[in-house]
């Protein structure tokens, strides 16, 4: 049987977090989800995820702060890191690109295409 995939999601919306945690496990995938960038970073060497979902507006340590350090880090340097923002500037896109993120979606986004995107990265 195949191990199970697992995403960290770092999002300090809970309820947000919630829902779409929801939908991911209902197809398939293990969620565990951070509130900021340090729990982030601790549930990262903790729970060790296939891919890390990551909101940008986060306390403590912003999520591109978050992207830029965890690519520098030679264990972490080919973890998928899809960010789900509200942030829907074009500089902040390029941004997230230039910090290391893989994929760049705008809340609300379409559950499909996430879902479609996660696939190609993890399976």
């Amino acid at each position: 049987m195949p191990k199970v995939k697992k995403i960290l999601f770092v999002e300090d919306d809970l309820r947000y977090a919630r829902i779409i945690s929801m939908r991911l496990e209902i197809n398939g995938y293990k969620v565990v989800c951070a509130q900021d960038g340090e729990e982030a970073f601790r549930k990262l060497r903790t729970e060790e995820p296939d891919l890390l979902l990551l909101d940008l507006m986060l306390p403590k340590i912003d999520g591109f702060e978050v992207c830029r350090l965890l690519k520098f880090e030679e264990k972490y340097k080919g973890l998928p890191i899809i960010i789900l923002t509200a942030l829907n500037h074009k500089k902040d896109r390029q941004k997230a690109v230039a910090s290391g993120a893989d994929a760049y979606f705008i809340k609300p986004f379409n559950l499909e295409a996430l879902l479609v995107k996660i696939r190609s990265f993890i399976g």
